[in-house]
């Protein structure tokens, strides 16, 4: 699954381990997401929106 989280974190000035601190998961999960070698669960995809106060379909490309 391709995502904008690269692009909404520079945006943002938040790098991979604030970002998963805000969202309760380790870096790493953040790199395998931005790679689009991890897909989250629905719940985690909803943090990760809300971080970025965006919604799912924007930051998730199906």
């Amino acid at each position: 699954m391709k995502n904008r989280i690269k692009e909404l974190r520079a945006k943002n000035n938040l790098t991979q381990e604030e970002l998963a601190k805000r969202v309760g998961v380790r870096r790493e999960t953040i790199v395998f997401m931005e790679q689009g070698k991890y897909n989250p669960s629905l719940q985690l995809a909803h943090d990760v929106a809300k971080v970025f106060k965006e919604k799912i379909e924007d930051v998730f490309i199906f």
